[in-house]
């Protein structure tokens, strides 16, 4: 193969690589919107705050609040200003440096 069929193959490769990108964000952003119109998009995750106080000392100082509900979205992208629920499951502490 030469150097520009290489690079042709490569270029068609990364076309074909974002088409299916858009095309998986799109069909995830038209399934969410007809779940969000059956009330079933959404979901609430208990997520935790904590607290980081960096103290004058140099020391930091960590304080856990009580849990809170934090709306999410059922999909694999974050879509209507949630992040999706796989995620927040998985981050079910969020830092707050103080």
């Amino acid at each position: 193969m030469e150097a520009s069929q290489i690079k042709r193959l490569l270029a068609r490769l990364a076309g074909t690589l974002a088409l299916f990108a858009v095309m998986l964000y799109a069909g995830d952003y038209l399934w969410a919107r007809y779940r969000a119109s059956k009330q079933d998009a959404f979901d609430a995750v208990a997520v935790t705050p904590l607290y980081v106080i960096h103290e004058k000392n140099g020391k930091v100082e960590y304080q856990f609040a009580q849990p809170e509900n934090e709306t999410c979205v059922r999909s694999l992208f974050p879509h209507f200003g949630f992040n999706p629920c796989w995620y927040v499951r998985r981050h079910t502490e969020r830092r707050i440096e103080m």
